[in-house]
């Protein structure tokens, strides 16, 4: 475990981490069938071989108590004295009710708040941020953190440019109250909210910064323009959670990017000076979940034995808003 010359102000701890993804496989010879694409274009551009696709009545909350059960099954965790749910999302059932409401009922989770948190592909890191916050404040003890997506309801799968992107799955953490031993030990947000354009779905407003809106409610995106702000962007935001830790790159076992493209995270790693045989990520079987693909990642990580008890733990989401959130953590999981 890395000792940090900063005293954390942290009470919190992760404990448990659970992840799901539907049973249907899209590939890149299945979308061969759809678009004006092939395996080697998309695997060369991307490093996507495979995403997983929500059945026709398979909706977020389904994949987010699915991981959640995953969770409470494999830790044994008790889940009857949560006091807060927070679910990171863009997709969710309906505009309200919640996500995070559903997953109260589903559990019977009586004592429970429950709040959606709409930061796209930083949003799992935010909602930990947030967990990390409500509970070293004193006003919460026990809070879990969703990070899910159906990704595939809202693609324009006629459009080659994005529908090679995107899956659906889910994963969830729960983050209890410990003083001793916290996980958190710094975090950085920030925003570029004039960026927006590069990356949207329509809504009730058809226009945005006065220039009209595309995609007829699926996502639209400026590849180009989202690929430079992050590679751009990201490493700096990396380095500014590493000082408020007082901490060095040497001294972080794993990155846990956002899984968006893996030439992007490639380009990330160079530009940080961190090495890309460190960092973990979720797209190749799984495309770009968004919340979900750092929980994904993560999860896979310790299923797999490279994430191992008192690692140090660098996460950081970027995607449309545009926002980012980097967290660095102790992986400290209940025995």
């Amino acid at each position: 475990m890395t000792a940090f010359s900063t005293k954390p102000t942290s009470a919190a701890r992760v404990t448990a981490i659970g992840t799901y993804v539907p049973q249907n496989i899209l590939d890149n010879a299945d979308l061969e069938k759809m678009v004006d694409t092939s395996d080697e274009w998309i695997v060369q551009r991307t490093g996507i071989k495979e995403r997983r696709i929500a059945a026709a009545d398979q909706f977020t909350s389904h994949l987010a108590i699915a991981a959640v059960e995953n969770l409470a099954r494999v830790y044994d965790k008790k889940l009857d004295d949560v006091d807060m749910v927070l679910v990171a999302t863009s997709t969710p059932d309906y505009p309200f009710p919640s996500v995070a409401s559903q997953i109260q009922s589903h559990f019977g989770i009586t004592q429970a708040g429950a709040l959606d948190l709409g930061a796209t592909c930083a949003g799992f890191v935010y909602a930990l941020h947030v967990a990390n916050g409500l509970i070293s404040s004193g006003l919460h003890e026990k809070v879990l953190v969703v990070g899910a997506e159906t990704l595939s309801k809202v693609t324009d799968y006629t459009d080659r440019s994005t529908c090679i992107l995107f899956g659906d799955g889910a994963g969830a953490v729960l983050v209890e109250r410990d003083a001793e031993h916290p996980s958190f030990h710094a975090a950085y947000t920030t925003a570029k909210g004039d960026g927006g354009i590069h990356l949207y779905r329509s809504g009730l407003s058809g226009q945005m910064n006065g220039q009209a809106l595309a995609g007829n409610g699926c996502i639209v995106q400026n590849g180009r323009e989202v690929y430079k702000w992050a590679v751009t962007t990201v490493p700096q935001g990396m380095q500014e959670v590493l000082r408020r830790a007082d901490c060095s790159l040497e001294q972080v076992d794993w990155f846990i990017p956002h899984s968006a493209n893996l030439r992007m995270i490639e380009s990330i790693c160079e530009k940080s000076g961190f090495p890309l045989e460190q960092t973990l990520y979720s797209m190749v079987h799984f495309g770009n979940t968004s919340a979900a693909t750092i929980p994904l990642a993560w999860e896979q990580g310790v299923r797999e034995g490279k994430v191992k008890a008192g690692d140090t733990l660098l996460l950081y989401g970027f995607g449309g808003g545009l926002v980012q959130a980097g967290v660095l953590l102790t992986w400290n999981p209940s025995s």
